[in-house]
C-alpha cells in the first residue's frame, strides 16, 4: 500500500462530516481535490470506503475501521512533532474546544491571549448547536466545552467565566417601552427546541403566563439577528451577540418586567478528566486572566447598559 498522511487526514475528514463538500470546507480544499484523494486512497483497497444511497455519502462498516485507524495514525504524528518542540522547552499540543453558537462571541477572546503567548499550540475551535457539544463531551472528543446551562449528563467539572445577559430585542423604530401585556401580542423569533437561547426564553415567559401567539423558529442566532434587523419581530438574546448592531443604532433593547435575564458562562469538561499539559495550562490562564479580559473585551455591555 502506498497512502499518504494526506490522504488519511482528507478521508478522516470525510468520515467524520459526511460529506466531501463539508470536508473541503474544512480542509480549505476545493471539492475535486477532496475527491481525486478519495479516489487514489480507495485505489489502496479491494473493499468500498464509502458507498453513495440517494445522492448521500454513507461510509462503509470497513471505512469506519479505516477511518478510526486513520485517526490513531494521524494523532501519533501529531504527538510526534510536539514531542519534538517540548524537548525545545515551549509548550506545544492541540486544544480541543467545543463552544454553543453564542459563544462565538466570546470563547475566541478567551483563547487569543493563550495562543499567543504560546504560538505552538494548535487550536480547534468548534462552535455548534448545544446538542453537538453535550455530544462532543460526551465522546470525550474534546478537552473543554463553553456553556451556560451545566448539563446533567455526561458528569462535568466546571469554571465560571462571566455573566451572560439576556434582553428583548427588537426593530430600532419600534416604541420605547414594552409591558408585559404586551408581550403575547410581539411575534417572537426562536431558536430551535433544546437551544440553551430558547429553553432561557420559555422560562421567562412561562414564569410570567405569557403564550406568544405568533412564532418563528431558526437554527441559528445570527438569522435571528438578521430577521430582527429586518423588522421581522422580537427575540430574547443574550447581550453578547448584539454590540455592534447597538452601537450602531440598528436595534433596540427593550427592558419588559425580569429584565435582564442572567445566566453564566461556564468552561465544562468531563468529571474526573485527566487533563493534557496544554488543557491544564489554558485552564491556569483564564483562572488568573479571565477577569482583565473581560474589563479589556466586555465592559461595553455595562457601558451599553445592559447589566441592569
Amino acid at each position: 500500500m502506498n497512502y499518504t498522511l494526506h490522504q488519511l487526514q482528507v478521508f478522516l475528514k470525510v468520515a467524520q462530516t459526511g460529506s466531501i463538500t463539508k470536508a473541503a470546507e474544512e480542509l480549505f480544499l476545493t471539492q475535486p481535490a477532496v475527491s481525486i484523494q478519495i479516489k487514489n486512497f480507495q485505489q489502496q483497497f479491494d473493499i468500498p470506503l464509502t458507498e453513495t444511497i440517494g445522492r448521500k455519502l454513507h461510509i462503509t462498516e470497513f471505512g469506519w475501521e479505516i477511518a478510526h485507524a486513520a485517526e490513531k495514525i494521524l494523532n501519533e504524528v501529531y504527538a510526534i512533532n510536539y514531542k519534538s518542540i517540548s524537548y525545545k522547552g515551549l509548550l506545544s499540543g492541540r486544544l480541543k474546544v467545543a463552544t454553543v453558537s453564542t459563544g462565538k462571541y466570546v470563547m475566541p477572546y478567551f483563547l487569543s491571549g493563550f495562543i499567543k503567548k504560546h504560538n505552538n499550540i494548535e487550536l480547534l475551535l468548534d462552535v455548534t448547536n448545544k446538542q453537538q457539544v453535550l455530544q462532543s463531551l460526551l465522546n470525550n472528543e474534546v478537552d473543554m466545552a463553553l456553556v451556560t446551562i451545566l448539563p446533567e449528563k455526561p458528569a462535568v467539572d466546571s469554571m465560571p467565566i462571566m455573566t451572560n445577559y439576556f434582553h428583548l430585542f427588537g426593530p430600532v423604530e419600534e416604541q420605547k417601552t414594552i409591558k408585559l401585556s404586551d408581550l403575547s401580542t410581539l411575534p417572537f423569533l426562536n431558536r430551535e427546541r433544546g437551544s440553551g437561547t430558547r429553553i432561557t426564553m420559555e422560562n421567562y415567559l412561562s414564569k410570567h403566563g405569557i403564550s406568544p401567539k405568533n412564532t418563528i423558529e431558526f437554527t441559528s442566532n445570527e438569522a435571528i439577528k438578521q430577521a430582527v434587523l429586518a423588522g421581522l419581530g422580537y427575540s430574547i438574546m443574550s447581550v453578547f451577540g448584539w454590540k455592534n448592531e447597538f452601537l450602531a443604532h440598528r436595534i433596540r433593547a427593550f427592558k419588559p418586567p425580569g429584565m435582564p435575564l442572567k445566566n453564566t458562562w461556564h468552561l465544562v469538561w468531563n468529571k474526573g478528566k485527566a487533563h493534557s499539559p496544554v488543557a491544564a495550562a489554558f485552564l491556569d490562564y483564564i483562572q488568573k486572566e479571565k477577569d482583565n479580559i473581560i474589563k479589556a473585551e466586555f465592559s461595553w455591555i455595562e457601558q451599553a447598559g445592559f447589566t441592569t
